[in-house]
């Protein structure tokens, strides 16, 4: 498991304030390759909101990036590639988890 970027908690803290639960920090995926090897992905959090008008549950998955290394171009691109990897991971563990990258400015 990767170190928690600088603002995990102020956006942890940011979703809770919007009255999401959150459910699982970090989020794991599991999932396992045409080898049959499992591999699991840590997203940053994962959380669940009731919908009380729609009696419905929305839930999301959230990743958290700074930009704060050497190359923001090397950054970019590793934060895309992981955006990738989990909405893969999550189209198979959970379709109806929306995932969200939280970046800062």
């Amino acid at each position: 498991m990767s170190k928690r970027d600088k603002y995990h908690t102020n956006i942890r803290e940011a979703l809770e304030d919007d009255d999401w639960e959150i459910t699982d920090d970090p989020y794991i995926l599991r999932v396992t390759d045409e080898q049959n090897k499992a591999k699991s992905f840590f997203v940053d959090l994962g959380a669940e909101k009731l919908i009380a008008a729609k009696k419905d549950e929305s839930k999301i998955a959230v990743e958290i990036k700074t930009f704060e290394g050497s190359s923001l171009i090397n950054d970019y691109h590793r934060a895309l590639g992981q955006y990738m990897d989990y909405l893969a991971g999550l189209e198979l563990q959970e379709p109806d988890r929306e995932l969200y990258l939280a970046v800062s400015n």
